[in-house]
């Protein structure tokens, strides 16, 4: 089971809508995907469709991460309707902002991976949705993490945000989990024909090199639509989206081939 955290430690630059364009990439592909909302906002819980009436979620996992509890906080999202796969989400919750404190133990930051634990054999890949800050909640997602996306736009702010990250994860790696890696940078709302863009891309890749992942993401309201309908992008008609969608498979590529994951192949949508 390989897990990903989606972080950026800057609010406001897509994180949870390239989680989602991710996860329709996996689900398409046929891989067993869960996505963990542990961003407070819960916005990935809400774009994947999901019932949470008399379930536990994301708090309750992080209080008591047994295998009872784990389960019951996790469901089907209601993309499954679109064509067989499995894809299954840890509840989000408000309540993880209670976890988010700037100093946590060591065994708190250790909860997530006990949890992932317990499910291993049932998933292929595990999308962890991050807060978009470092404190606890990030830390408890990278120790449970093989790698780190980092989700910045091409802004005056996106290299110091991009670095600050690139930094922390070295820290955690040295300090916690040796077995964690940046994947790279992915650059999101990109406006192609924009020369202020062009030029933070270009600082970008000066400073960051093959850490600046291809394609980046162009601007597209496609993916706001498919999320605001719940939907999975790669099921959502017209040639903006599924030109999108093409740009999350080609980043999923990444994905499979650094986690080597098992892939059976595309889905037909129903």
């Amino acid at each position: 089971m390989h897990v990903l955290s989606v972080s950026s430690l800057k609010g406001g630059v897509g994180k949870t809508t390239v989680t989602l364009g991710l996860a329709s990439a996996a689900f398409a592909r046929g891989v067993r995907t869960l996505v963990v909302d542990l961003d407070p906002q819960s916005d990935v819980s809400t774009g994947m469709d999901i019932q949470v009436a008399g379930r536990l979620n994301v708090a309750d996992v992080l209080a008591n991460p047994k295998e009872k509890v784990v389960r019951q906080a996790i469901t089907s999202s209601g993309w499954a309707k679109a064509h067989p796969g499995t894809i299954d989400v840890m509840i989000g919750s408000p309540s993880a902002i209670n976890f988010d404190g700037p100093h946590p133990s060591v065994r708190d930051v250790w909860k997530l991976e006990e949890a992932l634990a317990t499910i291993e054999a049932d998933y292929d890949l595990v999308l962890i949705d991050c807060a978009p800050s470092l404190n606890a909640l990030t830390r408890t997602a990278w120790a449970a993490s093989d790698r780190v996306v980092v989700v910045t736009e091409p802004g005056l702010f996106s290299v110091a945000a991009a670095d600050r990250a690139l930094r922390a994860i070295e820290e955690i790696r040295r300090g916690l989990s040796p077995r964690l890696q940046p994947l790279g940078i992915v650059v999101n709302r990109v406006r192609p024909q924009s020369i202020e863009h062009q030029f933070r891309i270009k600082e970008l890749r000066d400073m960051f090199g093959p850490l600046v992942l291809t394609p980046q993401l162009p601007e597209r309201t496609s993916l706001q639509q498919a999320q605001g309908a719940a939907k999975p992008l790669h099921i959502w008609p017209g040639d903006s989206a599924q030109e999108l969608a093409a740009d999350f498979d080609s980043l999923l590529d990444r994905i499979v081939r650094t986690g080597r994951i098992p892939v059976s192949g595309a889905v037909s949508p129903a």
